[in-house]
């Protein structure tokens, strides 16, 4: 792991750039702290640049609040990653089966699963290097989308102890079924208009996760209508899962 740059934010929080080979992330600690911290993988759908501001208030949120190391990793062919134009053009086959109202099923397992194939390797690279750090310790927790490779890591990722994640991507079969070995405590945020979102089979996805104990958070609005005490609850449930 390479740093790249440096700030300490006006609520004390240290923010870091971050190099792991190609893959460029952020990192978010206390600005003190007594003991190793915490360690919370916020994800997203990609476009880490643009992402930042909402990325930072969850993560400044983690990090001030409840004393939470939060890091963030660029997915695969996102920002200025290389392009797949596989991937591509799973994306403009999906939007255009979408609108027609024809199948999606194979054409979301072309877009979603080589991603997911991809990026968790990636991520649990990146856990290696920031577990190494004398001042992250753990337990770590994931939160966020893209919620199939939340999945992903909930099953492969023994060093993974709670995750919230966040409905709104369609869901390959393969991975549906790898939910139901979630054993890990869950919390799932759904936005009941979604209009990237399929509503019953985010609620279908939530009843076949296998976690004894899981909570579903859904709230009226869009995409991006996500209300901001969310950003809390998530906070108080990795507080009484990593604490």
């Amino acid at each position: 792991m390479k740093l790249t740059s440096e700030q300490r934010l006006d609520d004390g929080v240290l923010e870091r750039g971050f190099t792991l080979g190609e893959i460029p992330g952020i990192l978010w600690t206390p600005g003190s702290a007594s003991a190793p911290a915490p360690l919370i993988l916020v994800g997203h759908p990609g476009g880490l640049q643009g992402m930042h501001p909402r990325l930072a208030a969850r993560a400044r949120h983690h990090a001030a609040e409840h004393g939470f190391a939060a890091a963030t990793i660029e997915l695969p062919g996102g920002g200025d990653r290389p392009r797949s134009a596989a991937a591509e053009q799973a994306r403009a086959d999906l939007r255009r089966a979408v609108e027609a109202g024809e199948p999606v099923d194979e054409i979301v397992d072309a877009l979603v699963l080589p991603l997911v194939e991809k990026a968790v390797p990636e991520w649990q690279a990146t856990l290696d290097a920031l577990l190494a750090l004398p001042e992250i310790g753990g337990p770590v927790g994931y939160e966020g989308g893209v919620i199939s490779i939340g999945i992903r890591l909930a099953v492969v990722e023994p060093r993974i102890s709670a995750a919230v994640l966040f409905a709104g991507t369609f869901v390959p079969g393969a991975l549906f079924e790898e939910a139901r070995r979630v054993t890990i405590p869950l919390q799932v945020l759904l936005q009941w208009d979604d209009e990237r979102n399929d509503r019953q089979h985010a609620l279908d996805l939530f009843d076949a996760f296998g976690s004894e104990e899981k909570t579903l958070h859904a709230n009226l609005g869009g995409h991006t209508g996500v209300p901001s005490f969310e950003i809390d609850a998530a906070a108080r449930f990795f507080a009484r899962h990593l604490n």
